[in-house]
Order: C-alpha cells, then sequence, then structure tokens
C-alpha cells in the first residue's frame, strides 16, 4: 500500500504562487512515476502533469505548461508542483498521484488509467 498526502494548497491572488508537496510512503518512491491532477467542480478530472522515477521527463497540460513546474525529492519521497502565474481558471481540487508499476524510469504517464495511488487532494481557489 502506498499513501499519499498533499499539502500546500490555500486562496491566493490571480498573479500569485503556491507550492504543493505530496508525501508518499513506501520505501520505493524513486521507481514510482508521479503525476499531478486537478477537478474542478462540475468538471472532469484532468491531468496537470507528471515525472518520471529519475525526473528526466516531465510532462505538463498545455493549459499550465511555463507555468507550473514538477520535481522530486526521492530522499524525502515527496514531489512538488510549483504553481506560479495563477488564473481563477487554475481553480480546483489537486491531487498527486502514483504510478507503481514496473516500468522505464523514464516513464512520465498522462493517463488517469496509469495511476493505482491517489491522494486525498487540496483545494486550490485564485481569486480575480
Amino acid at each position: 500500500q502506498v499513501q499519499l498526502v498533499e499539502s500546500g494548497g490555500g486562496l491566493v491572488q490571480a498573479g500569485g504562487s503556491l507550492r504543493l508537496s505530496c508525501a508518499a510512503s513506501g520505501r520505493t518512491f524513486s521507481t514510482f512515476a508521479m503525476g499531478w491532477f486537478r477537478q474542478a467542480p462540475g468538471k472532469e478530472r484532468e491531468f496537470v502533469g507528471s515525472i518520471s522515477p529519475n525526473s528526466v521527463n516531465t510532462l505538463y497540460a498545455v493549459a499550465v505548461k511555463d507555468r507550473f513546474t514538477i520535481t522530486r525529492d526521492n530522499t524525502k519521497n515527496t514531489v512538488y508542483l510549483q504553481m506560479n502565474s495563477l488564473k481563477p481558471e487554475d481553480t480546483a481540487v489537486y491531487y498527486c498521484a502514483a504510478d507503481t508499476s514496473s516500468g522505464s524510469n523514464y516513464r512520465a504517464p498522462t493517463g488517469r488509467n496509469a495511476y493505482v495511488y491517489w491522494g486525498q487532494g487540496t483545494q486550490v481557489t485564485v481569486s480575480s
């Protein structure tokens, strides 16, 4: 079992920044691909970004590219989502997720089905 706990959400004005953290249990975190997703009210959960186990590959949704950055610290079992230039349309519950399959250390899946474990989510609200 893998437990994921997100933190760092909150209320911020448009143009501001937030950094989300996701702490994972398990001694094999360095083999997990990690993803961030978000879900706004009345909408489906959507892909935000992902990072490979070795941090070489990161992928982003078009809507957040060049504003959001995903990093990870395998010594701390933690993945981060740095969000800059926030917009009201970024308002959502943000979830981190873990792909624990035995795949390439360069994998960074974008599809929800690749991720087996999910955090409880953290609310991000951007005011205009």
